[in-house]
């Protein structure tokens, strides 16, 4: 009866640390995004102190900033480093950044890549689509146009505009895949969708080289996969139709 009601106060014990770390973080992220950068830094410094890994992450944003702090980017990315260890998928992105441009920490994309991966594994778009520049370019690792295939859909799943423009491109060229217009022409259509203006002339160059019957069926289908990934029930490799 005794540890239960230990194990019922820890609970209880616990709960209350993530509700106050998660104010915190919130109350520190209002402040930053109001200028009232002294406040941020007091909030984001107790949060650190805590090993929240949110709370080290936005406090590296401020040292790599400069944002009421004197910029130091050594100092962001041994915090970035921290928040990698706490499981931040922000943070292995940010780091993996610097690793990248060698910035605070020296140039090395093999790292940058690692870090990539480990974000990008945790579901993160900016990572996935990357990783997919990196992939399609040859940049630190063996240029593989079906590998960085891979990771623009993972990307695109969730709805990150670049990576549908880039799918489409590589549709359009048949990279790592069969040439395919009307494919090329559903995925501009979508990153059209979210803004992209690149994508709404590529667009139009896909309905030059299909016919009018062809675009009825291609918009059809554009609009089915724009809500599928709207609703998050669209997954990488699942057939457009």
């Amino acid at each position: 009866m005794w540890r239960n009601n230990l194990k019922k106060f820890a609970l209880i014990g616990l709960l209350s640390v993530c509700f106050t770390a998660t104010a915190g973080l919130e109350e520190g992220i209002e402040a930053a995004n109001a200028g009232d950068f002294e406040t941020a830094l007091k909030e984001f410094e107790y949060l650190a102190e805590m090993n929240y890994a949110p709370g080290v992450y936005e406090l590296a944003k401020l040292y790599e900033g400069g944002f009421g702090v004197i910029k130091n980017h050594r100092k962001a990315a041994e915090l970035f480093q921290k928040a990698v260890k706490l499981g931040s998928a922000d943070a292995m992105f940010s780091l993996a950044v610097m690793h990248e441009e060698g910035r605070g920490v020296k140039q090395d994309k093999q790292r940058a890549i690692e870090l990539f991966t480990q974000a990008a594994n945790k579901n993160l778009a900016a990572a996935q689509f990357n990783l997919g520049v990196m992939y399609t370019n040859g940049d630190g690792v063996l240029k593989d146009y079906a590998v960085a295939m891979d990771w623009y859909e993972k990307a695109a799943a969730s709805n990150y505009t670049l990576a549908m423009f880039n799918l489409a491109l590589m549709y359009y060229e048949g990279l790592g895949v069969e040439k395919n217009i009307e494919k090329s022409f559903i995925w501009n259509t979508l990153a059209e969708y979210n803004g992209n203006r690149q994508a709404a002339k590529s667009r139009k160059l896909d309905e030059q080289q299909l016919s009018p019957s062809q675009v009825e069926k291609a918009i059809e289908k554009a609009n089915k996969l724009y809500w599928r990934i709207q609703e998050k029930t669209y997954f990488p490799g699942s057939k457009i139709d």
